[in-house]
C-alpha cells in the first residue's frame, strides 16, 4: 500500500487516552506497510504531581518502555502524527516543549512537505478539542508541511463528528477511547499515509 513511507506518531499522554489512540495509529500505519516510530515526549511534571493521581502514576509506569521522541524522528518521518490532551484549549506543555526543540531542523528546511495531522482527548465535552488540534496545526503552517485532516471523507467521521482530527472525551481518564475513536484514528492515519504515498510518487515523477 505505502511507497517507502516513514511514519512518526509522537504524543503526550497522562492517563492513557492519547497513548491508546497513538498506538492504534501506529498499528494502522504498520498494517499499511509503513515503517513506524511510536514515540512519547518527555514528561516534565514533577514526580509529586504524577504520584498524586493514581491513573497518571499507573500510566507513567506502564509506558516506561516507550522510547522518548527526538528531533531525529521528525527528520526521518514522511508522515508526522501529533497527539496531545487538552490543557486550557491548548496542547500539553510537554508536547510543546518537544516541538520547540525542532528549531534547527526547521531552519534548514527539514520539515517542508512533511505530511502532518493531529489528534486529542479532553476530560469533558467542549473541553477545547478543536482549539487544541488547531493549535498543533499552527506549528505545521510554520514548518511548511502539508496538513491532512480527516474531514468527512469516511463514514466513521459522521459518527465521530470531528473533521479536524480524532478526538475523545475521557471523563477525566475514566473512559478509554472506544471503537468509534479507534476507527477514526485508523482512518485519519490511513488517509495521511495515502496522501504521503501519492505525494512521494508525484515528486519522484516531476
Amino acid at each position: 500500500m505505502s511507497l517507502d513511507i516513514n511514519v512518526a506518531v509522537i504524543y503526550y499522554s497522562a492517563t492513557g487516552s492519547i497513548h491508546k489512540l497513538a498506538a492504534a495509529a501506529a498499528d494502522t500505519a504498520e498494517q499499511l506497510g509503513a515503517r513506524v516510530r511510536l514515540r512519547k515526549v518527555r514528561e516534565l511534571a514533577p514526580q509529586q504531581a504524577i504520584a498524586s493521581n493514581s491513573q497518571w502514576s499507573a500510566h507513567h509506569a506502564e509506558t516506561g518502555h516507550v522510547i522518548e521522541a527526538a528531533v531525529d524522528d521528525l527528520d526521518w518521518a514522511d508522515v508526522i502524527l501529533l497527539g496531545s490532551p487538552t490543557r486550557f484549549g491548548l496542547p500539553a506543555a510537554q508536547l510543546k516543549q518537544f516541538i520547540d526543540t525542532a528549531g534547527g531542523l526547521w531552519a534548514r528546511g527539514g520539515l517542508v512537505n512533511k505530511v502532518t495531522s493531529s489528534f486529542t482527548s479532553t476530560g469533558s465535552a467542549h473541553g477545547g478539542q478543536e482549539t487544541t488540534i488547531l493549535a498543533m496545526n499552527n506549528t505545521f503552517y510554520h514548518w511548511g508541511s502539508i496538513i491532512v485532516a480527516p474531514g468527512y471523507a469516511d463514514p466513521v467521521q459522521h459518527i465521530s463528528g470531528n473533521p479536524y482530527g480524532t478526538s475523545h472525551i475521557s471523563d477525566n481518564g475514566k473512559i478509554p477511547p472506544g471503537e468509534t475513536h479507534l476507527s477514526a484514528i485508523s482512518f485519519q492515519t490511513r488517509r495521511a499515509v495515502e496522501i504521503a504515498s501519492a505525494l512521494k510518487i508525484g515528486l519522484a515523477a516531476s
